[in-house]
C-alpha cells in the first residue's frame, strides 16, 4: 500500500462551505456546468467559491491526454454541446461576475482542437457579458497559429496556457504536451499584443537551477503573468510528491520572477493557475 506524504501545516484549505459557497455549487450544478474547481480536486475551491468565483471548464469533463498530476477524467468525450455557451454565460450573469476564468479539457480528437467552439463560447460571454473580463486558460492546440489565433481574435483580455513544469519533467509528467511548444503558444500569444500568463508546480523533483530556468524561459516567451504552486498527489494512480516547498522559497522565487520583469506573480504553496485570478487582470 502506498504510503503519502503527510500534509506539513502551512498547506491547510479554507473549509468548502458558507452561502457563498452553496450558490455557487447550486449554479454550477443546476446548469449542467463543468469546473475545474471540482474535476482538477483544487485545494483552492473553499476559498474561491466562497468568494463567489470559479474557473469554468467547456467542452465536456473528458479529456484525450492522461498527464500524470491532472485528475480530470481520461477517455473519449462526448461530442461538443451545442447549449453549453448559453447555460455559462448566463450563469456568469446570474453571479454578477466582474471578472470569469474559463479554461477546457485537450480535445485532440476535434478538428482543430476544439478552438472553433472556444472562440465562440468567448464571444457569446462577452456578448450577454459586456462588462466581464475574461481569461481563458487554454490547452496547446499543437502551437497552431491558426487556432491560437481564433482564441486572440475573441478578444479575451488573458490568454494563458502552463508550461506545468520544467523542461527535464515534462515528458515524465505532461503526455502528448512538450516544454517548446507550450512556449512557442505563449509567444505567439504575447507576439500579438495579447497578455500572455502561464504556471507551473513544484514538488516534483524538479532542482532549484531548473526553476530559475522556467521562469526565465517564460519571461522570454512575453509571459507578463506568472503563477508557481506546490504540486498535491490527486490520487493513488498519480505522481507522488517528491517534496514539500516550504513558503519562504515561494516567496524567494516571487521576489526572482518581478525582479526579472514580470508585472504579477503569484507564488505559493496553495497557488493555483486561476487563484486571484481577478487580480492578474490589473497587472496587463
Amino acid at each position: 500500500m502506498q504510503n503519502r506524504k503527510r500534509l506539513p501545516g502551512w498547506l491547510k484549505m479554507q473549509r468548502a462551505s458558507g452561502e457563498t459557497y452553496s450558490m455557487v455549487k447550486h449554479i454550477v450544478v443546476e446548469n449542467h456546468l463543468h469546473t475545474i474547481c471540482t474535476s482538477g480536486n483544487c485545494p483552492n475551491i473553499g476559498e474561491c467559491w466562497n468568494r463567489g468565483t470559479a474557473t469554468f471548464m467547456i467542452l465536456g469533463d473528458i479529456c484525450t491526454r492522461a498527464c500524470k498530476f491532472c485528475a480530470t477524467k481520461t477517455g473519449r468525450p462526448l461530442p461538443p454541446d451545442p447549449d453549453e455557451p448559453d447555460r455559462l454565460a448566463e450563469s456568469i450573469k446570474t453571479m454578477g461576475l466582474k471578472h470569469c476564468v474559463i479554461t477546457s479539457v485537450d480535445r485532440d480528437d476535434l478538428p482543430d482542437g476544439g478552438a472553433s467552439y472556444w472562440a465562440d463560447t468567448i464571444k457569446w460571454i462577452k456578448e450577454v457579458n459586456p462588462y466581464t473580463t475574461m481569461e481563458t486558460l487554454i490547452p496547446d492546440f499543437d502551437a497552431n497559429p491558426e487556432y491560437i489565433q481564433k482564441i486572440i481574435d475573441a478578444g479575451p483580455e488573458v490568454i494563458s496556457h502552463n508550461v506545468e513544469t520544467v523542461k527535464r519533467l515534462t515528458p515524465v509528467i505532461r503526455t502528448k504536451a512538450k516544454y517548446k511548444r507550450s512556449l512557442d503558444v505563449l509567444k505567439y500569444i504575447s507576439g500579438k499584443g495579447k497578455t500572455a500568463k502561464s504556471g507551473f508546480m513544484l514538488g516534483l523533483g524538479e532542482r532549484e537551477d531548473e526553476i530559475i530556468q522556467t521562469i526565465n524561459d517564460l519571461y522570454i516567451s512575453g509571459c507578463k503573468i506568472l503563477t508557481i504552486g506546490q504540486y498535491l498527489q490527486p490520487g493513488k494512480d498519480y505522481m507522488e510528491v517528491v517534496e514539500f516547498i516550504p513558503p519562504e522559497k515561494f516567496e524567494e522565487y516571487r521576489v526572482k520572477a518581478l525582479r526579472l520583469g514580470f508585472s504579477f506573480v503569484e507564488s505559493s504553496p496553495l497557488v493555483r493557475s486561476s487563484f486571484h485570478a481577478e487580480k492578474h487582470i490589473k497587472a496587463r
